[in-house]
């Protein structure tokens, strides 16, 4: 995993703790995996409220335009992916692992659709924690996934973090903008 730095900052102690807790990946030959941190203005049970939802990642992931989930919503829930044009992919098949409300955890796979990440399976955490006196949320995402064939271990690493980072913002932006309009219920009681 890759290891201390984010924006060239080093990361704290509480968030290698995280890390270290629920950040698990075994890395296999021919696999890479890393973890970011986003610090997000706004609360965690609001932040929570959008990430936890597996069912509908179009809230706040740019990338994806439409999203269908067969069934209830519960650990090795299926859903179907549209990308939006401009990625090397147009569907997703991903499968829910984990979803600790308790815990604020949730961890899906891939498990098909047309595209080169294969034996993808990511964890993403949020954390309460205090931003100038406020309330916000630490939010931690790592993945591990196959190096597809012609490209090194960097050039796979760099794209699934530009992805996860383009998630991660527009996570904050959402987040953050809910909070400034009041919102201080999670969203899907709204």
């Amino acid at each position: 995993m890759t290891a201390g730095m984010m924006n060239g900052d080093r990361r704290s102690d509480v968030e290698d703790e995280y890390i270290r807790r629920h950040h698990k990946h075994e890395v296999r030959e021919n696999q890479c995996s890393s973890c970011l941190v986003k610090h997000i203005r706004a609360p965690v049970h609001l932040v929570w409220s959008l990430v936890r939802r597996f069912d509908q990642p179009q809230r706040y992931k740019p990338f994806v335009s439409r999203c269908i989930v067969q069934g209830d919503l519960e650990i090795g829930s299926v859903r179907e992916v549209n990308v939006k044009s401009g990625l090397p992919a147009t569907t997703s098949k991903e499968r829910l692992e984990l979803l600790d409300d308790d815990e604020h955890i949730l961890s899906m796979r891939i498990v098909g659709g047309d595209h080169r990440l294969r034996n993808y399976t990511s964890i993403v955490t949020v954390h309460p924690e205090i931003i100038d006196g406020r309330p916000g949320t630490l939010v931690i995402e790592s993945f591990v996934v196959d190096i597809p064939d012609g490209n090194t271990k960097d050039e796979t690493c760099y794209f699934v973090e530009a992805l996860i980072k383009c998630n991660l913002k527009s996570l904050a932006d959402v987040s953050e903008r809910l909070a400034v309009q009041g919102r201080t219920e999670p969203i899907d009681r709204v």
